[in-house]
């Protein structure tokens, strides 16, 4: 195929499309100018009604009803005392809404002065006259009545609401009706400038439709012409190749080599379609080669940027990568079965759990030696960890050693609660030996033996190779595998203590429970003795309620409670003497009347007083009382009160 491309002048398939493009995108340009023009007009009238006229117009309309409820709570100010909400009304007007409008209609002018070179000054100065009146009208209703209108003896003095009454009448509502006056002229303005704007819009719209309509069929025409020349210098050659690429798609490997081609594109792509069936060949039988298994085949792409040859390129690693994470997964899941049939088996017996963990691990892993560590006991003060199995390990170093949190590689992974993975392994640290010598690991990985944030103890293997991510992650898993299973161990060891406990706690509570009983008897008797006993103080307080005159009061002098014969002394009733001073009641000739406040000090420090004392009735009638005072304490031993019990006529 590629031997059939002509030879000669060569006018590419790019320059024929971009020749007729180029007149097209000259109209088009010529077109999109006189739209865009169009538009630019229609949108500097939309964005001006949008932003300054219809604002305005609203915010007019806003003024006029702003001021015909000011007029109304004004009014309703002077005559409606109790309208509480029209006088909030009012005060929200003169502090919110007229600044919101009077911000609005401010901001818009000087918008509208920005973007209108021909502004109407006249409505401007028209705006600033209503501004004015609004604001001496505000401003007076607030001196003549907002003011002067404030409380209920401002409304009974007659003079002041008259007053009131005459500026409404006389000043408000003649100022009110100028002022809607004017504001009815600035709305009609703004009508009109409103009307005139979406007059404008609706001209240039028709406008753009037009020129869309007549420009946009010539550009159709035009298009159509273009490219019925292009169907017959491209398309036909075209669909040749294409019957030969049905072929390719349809899996056959052909070559046809009695095409002839101009000296274009498509030549290029005849010489294109050999090199691919030449490269779909050798792709194919890599392609065999990966299906069978032989992901070592050697392959080389048609180019970087072929996609097919990548892909199956990246497939085969994929492929690669895929069967060995199986082959890892596979390894992973028998050694799980394996070591969970371990555990399984051997519930009962640590030491014997243990040893055959750590000799199974060791093999299993391909490493060189493995101890396991186990906390002593995990409620001591001082927890420790000792040697529990080993394989392959020199005992001698770890003979009746206890490991501390912290201490070395295993005490630090136990308080850390993480792995410890070395391939940097110190000298001396530990050496692996056999018949024919001993020699330093070239990795050594720590494993805590963890199950819910608790720590049972440490696991630690020693090897030549250097111990894989995968291999780390399975002895994490057999790890926390063998703490669950230590942890039920220890569980059911301290369930059967308990058990044993709580059957000696249960005897101990049942002779408990007799001693209670009898002790319960034995304080339902004192119970009844104290209740005979409540019984006769209660008697007691009775009589001498109803016998004699009795009034306490608290430590700072005032009354709190007193009985019916001290208010029938005198003449008080409880709600009349209640929070009185104690001194009120003592004639001023008296003792302690003179120094009622070293008496009041003596009381309050748990000193009583006997004696007489001259008392002033509510008539103002002098009598003389043998009285007794009592200091009174609460359960803590404070003096909270004082108690006063006194006899008349002694």
């Amino acid at each position: 195929m590629a031997d059939s491309v002509k030879k000669g002048f060569k006018i590419n398939i790019g320059t024929k499309i971009f020749g007729g493009f180029l007149i097209l995108i000259f109209l088009f340009a010529v077109i999109a100018s006189i739209i865009f023009a169009t538009g630019n007009s229609i949108n500097k009238i939309v964005k001006n009604s949008s932003e300054t006229v219809n604002p305005m117009r609203d915010a007019i309309n806003d003024w006029i009803t702003l001021v015909h409820r000011s007029r109304m709570l004004i009014t309703n100010w002077v005559y409606l005392q109790a309208n509480e909400d029209d006088k909030n009304a009012f005060r929200n007007v003169v502090s919110t809404e007229y600044p919101g409008v009077k911000k609005k209609i401010t901001d818009l002018m000087a918008e509208g002065a920005k973007t209108n070179t021909n502004a109407d000054t006249s409505q401007n100065e028209l705006i600033r006259q209503a501004f004015n009146k609004f604001d001496l009208l505000l401003e007076r209703a607030n001196e003549n009545v907002t003011t002067k209108l404030r409380s209920f003896e401002d409304y009974e003095d007659g003079m002041s609401k008259l007053l009131a009454g005459d500026y409404v009448d006389q000043d408000v509502i003649p100022s009110s009706d100028t002022l809607i006056q004017i504001l009815t002229k600035l709305q009609a303005t703004q009508n009109k400038i409103t009307k005139e704007s979406e007059t404008n819009l609706t001209e240039s719209t028709g406008n753009l439709q037009w020129y869309t309509v007549i420009f946009g069929g010539a550009i159709v025409l035009l298009g159509l012409l273009f490219a019925f020349l292009l169907m017959r210098n491209i398309t036909v050659p075209i669909n040749y190749i294409r019957d030969v690429v049905v072929k390719l798609g349809m899996g056959e490997l052909v070559e046809d080599k009695g095409a002839k081609f101009g000296n274009d594109e498509i030549g290029e792509m005849a010489v294109a379609m050999d090199k691919l069936v030449n490269g779909l060949k050798a792709t194919t039988l890599f392609a065999k080669n990966i299906g069978d298994g032989k992901y070592d085949s050697q392959f080389t792409p048609l180019s970087s940027h072929d996609v097919l040859g990548n892909a199956l390129l990246e497939m085969r690693t994929n492929l690669s990568r895929v069967a060995d994470e199986d082959k890892k997964r596979n390894w992973a899941t028998e050694g799980q079965a394996k070591f969970g049939e371990l555990l399984r088996q051997n519930t009962n017996d640590v030491n014997k759990l243990t040893d055959l963990l750590m000799s199974n691990l060791v093999k299993y892993l391909n490493a060189n030696q493995g101890a396991l560590y186990l906390i002593d006991d995990m409620e001591a003060d001082t927890p420790t960890l000792s040697l529990t199995s080993c394989y392959a390990w020199d005992k001698k170093k770890h003979i009746s050693q206890k490991i501390l949190k912290g201490e070395g590689l295993i005490g630090q992974c136990w308080q850390e609660r993480d792995i410890i993975f070395l391939t940097d392994v110190p000298q001396n640290y530990i050496k692996i030996t056999s018949g024919l010598g001993d020699a330093n690991p070239n990795c050594i990985l720590i494993v805590p033996l963890k199950v819910n944030e608790q720590i049972f103890g440490v696991v630690e293997v020693a090897s030549f190779n250097v111990i894989k991510d995968f291999e780390i992650e399975f002895v994490k898993k057999i790890a926390e595998t063998l703490a669950s299973t230590i942890s039920t161990v220890k569980v059911n060891a301290k369930t059967q203590k308990l058990l044993e406990e709580s059957q000696e706690l249960t005897e101990q509570m049942r002779a408990q429970e007799e001693e209670m009983r009898q002790n319960m008897e034995e304080l339902q008797a004192t119970q009844e003795e104290m209740e005979r006993s409540q019984s006769e103080a209660e008697s007691n307080v009775g009589a001498i309620n109803n016998s004699l005159a009795v009034c306490e009061f608290g430590l700072d002098g005032n009354i709190q409670k007193a009985n019916q014969n001290y208010l029938h002394l005198f003449g008080f009733t409880m709600s009349e003497i209640s929070a009185e001073h104690h001194k009120s009641l003592i004639h001023r000739d008296d003792k302690q009347y003179q120094d009622y406040r070293t008496f009041l000090s003596n009381l309050t420090q748990g000193r009583p007083w006997k004696g007489e004392m001259k008392r002033l009735t509510k008539n103002g009638e002098l009598i003389t009382m043998w009285c007794s005072f009592s200091p009174l304490t609460n359960k803590s031993g404070e003096i909270y009160k004082v108690m006063e019990i006194s006899v008349a006529g002694r």
